[in-house]
């Protein structure tokens, strides 16, 4: 332990206590205990002791070399320049080194003054989030699946064959145990984690395809800086117990995109409002609120009964969540 700061391990007690806090106080379940194999390894570093320029990071005492000259060691070069922030008056907050099995990544929060700037240039949207399209605007605009593309289902069809690849290698090095009937010890070649690597790097690229398509959503209905938005509350978890759309609900990331919009909308001084769970959106008329109990999943056009109003379904949804606040007395100031 003397060849690493003492503050990775103290950092460590500190969490583990803050989720104990959080449990007790009924924030959050029973603190688990991070297993080697399954856990994402990460560790803490302290604010004082860290070095940024736009090139390389300096952490504290991580080199286990013995020379006087130690120190040059803990340099490390930065696979993305000038990401962080650098200068004299800039606050750094909660710095996090984390291995994803391939890079090591580091996080960190920079604290600077923002303006306060309040003035909205549209009026308020409602967006509905669905498997079919990502999201549908109340203002008609539609943002495609990008599961769907074929860039997407290359990619996705790449993966699967890797993953049989890999399965079929482990099958292949299988060995029986003794005294137990069908129990078998796998044996990971150098073959095997080569794979296991591959595997990993096209996994991050999927990833990285689909967080950065929602970032670009998030981010360019923010900028548009609405009075509100509206979305609402889905039960993502009992969504995805139905096995025909278990797998399209997982790769649309639905919870992703609510906990991105949530903190961007913070940032910008606009109200993200969250319906009621039980809120019919899509069963509500939007012409004259009439409620149809019989619609179904395979009907994609919304045809009233009372009216005749005939509209695309997930738009009608949108353009409900979008008058959410006004008919339930809702604040949007």
């Amino acid at each position: 332990l003397n060849n690493y700061s003492n503050n990775v391990t103290k950092q460590a007690i500190k969490d583990a206590c803050d989720s104990f806090t959080k449990f007790f106080n009924g924030y959050s379940n029973f603190p688990k205990f991070k297993s080697k194999k399954k856990s994402r390894h990460s560790f803490y570093q302290d604010t004082e002791k860290i070095k940024i320029t736009k090139t390389h990071v300096k952490l504290e005492k991580l080199t286990t070399s013995r020379k006087r000259n130690k120190q040059k060691f803990n340099w490390i070069k930065l696979a993305e320049k000038g990401r962080i922030p650098t200068g004299k008056n800039i606050k750094y907050i909660n710095p996090r080194i984390t291995y994803d099995g391939l890079n090591w990544w580091i996080s960190i929060g920079v604290k600077e003054e923002k303006e306060n700037n309040t003035s909205y240039q549209t009026e308020g949207i409602g967006i509905d989030l669905g498997v079919k399209e990502l999201a549908v605007i109340s203002n008609g605009e539609k943002f495609k699946n990008i599961n769907k593309s074929p860039k997407m289902k290359k990619l996705m069809k790449k993966h699967k064959r890797l993953q049989k690849q890999i399965s079929r290698k482990y099958d292949m090095n299988k060995t029986e145990i003794e005294g137990r009937e069908n129990r078998y010890k796998y044996h990971k070649t150098k073959n095997i984690v080569k794979a296991e690597k591959k595997l990993k790097r096209l996994y991050r690229r999927i990833k990285g395809i689909r967080d950065d398509y929602i970032h670009q959503i998030t981010t360019s209905l923010v900028k548009a800086k609405p009075k509100y938005i509206v979305i609402e509350d889905l039960n993502v978890s009992g969504m995805l117990k139905n096995k025909k759309f278990a797998r399209a609900i997982f790769e649309q990331s639905l919870r992703g995109f609510r906990r991105k919009l949530e903190y961007k909308c913070k940032w910008n001084d606009i109200n993200l409002i969250i319906t009621d769970r039980y809120f019919p959106s899509s069963k509500i008329c939007s012409n004259c609120e009439h409620i149809k109990l019989d619609l179904k999943l395979s009907n994609r056009k919304y045809q009233c009964d009372s009216c005749g109003l005939e509209l695309d379904r997930d738009l009608n949804a949108s353009i409900n969540l979008k008058d959410y606040p006004i008919k339930h007395k809702h604040s949007v100031a």
